[in-house]
């Protein structure tokens, strides 16, 4: 899970960056760490809950992560209801998202897009009935990953993970996904005279390889890699070079 925020100052009209010690949290929590849309069915459910002391207001739509901020201008597939809503403190909201086809998405392979749940939380008022001008308000933005994985595929991504091709050249490990499923590959390790080495992973698309660099490779004679399976759960494999 990705979290951003942006601070701004009501009083000022501007945006101010925030301390790098600086820790924030979101109140509003996703039931979930990806959604899995799968191509039977006519919709899917995200359920979020605010568990601040304070209503908030959230707004949620689906982009391809390419951090634009024009997403109105980005072709999406998708209908998210409701697109903005008020959450009162300890509730729940569902959302709920269909698929339109238009533009049509691949249907020999999974797609990926992110699902973005933005919090803007509310304003405290002064006895006069005006708002805080001096509290900086926090918004923050949640991204998970969001798979439409077409009726068609056979297989799953726990098999495919299973069957990822590892080989190595030089100074090389490569990894080769030749399924029809995304891979979130969490990290690698292999061993060198006794001793454990580690590299972190990288999500592999459908038919694509990932490289990572790995010295000694000669030493190296097995693989073991961990992935993400659709709950958020952490699966561990290993394969031989």
């Amino acid at each position: 899970m990705f979290t951003s925020f942006k601070l701004s100052l009501p009083i000022l009209g501007v945006l101010a960056i925030a301390p790098l010690s600086m820790v924030a949290y979101g109140s509003v929590v996703i039931n979930g760490t990806r959604v899995i849309y799968q191509g039977d069915k006519k919709e899917v459910t995200v359920s979020l809950t605010n568990n601040n002391k304070t209503p908030v207001l959230i707004q949620n739509w689906l982009d391809y992560g390419k951090n634009s901020s024009a997403k109105e201008n980005e072709a999406i597939p998708f209908i998210v209801t409701p697109p903005i809503n008020r959450v009162d403190p300890g509730k729940g909201q569902t959302l709920r998202i269909r698929y339109t086809g238009l533009p049509a998405l691949p249907q020999d392979r999974e797609s990926v897009l992110w699902l973005n749940v933005l919090e803007i939380p509310s304003s405290k008022k002064t006895s006069a009935g005006d708002e805080e001008q001096s509290k900086l308000n926090i918004a923050f933005r949640t991204k998970i990953k969001f798979f439409y994985r077409p009726a068609a595929l056979t297989g799953s991504p726990v098999k495919a993970a299973a069957e990822l091709r590892w080989h190595k050249i030089k100074n090389e490990v490569i990894a080769t996904n030749n399924s029809k499923f995304y891979i979130s590959l969490v990290d690698l390790s292999w061993q060198i005279n006794g001793k454990k080495h580690e590299q972190s992973g990288t999500m592999i698309s459908p038919g694509a390889t990932a490289k990572f660099a790995v010295s000694n490779t000669e030493q190296v004679s097995q693989i073991r890699y961990t992935v993400i399976d659709d709950y958020g759960g952490i699966r561990e494999f290993s394969s031989k070079l």
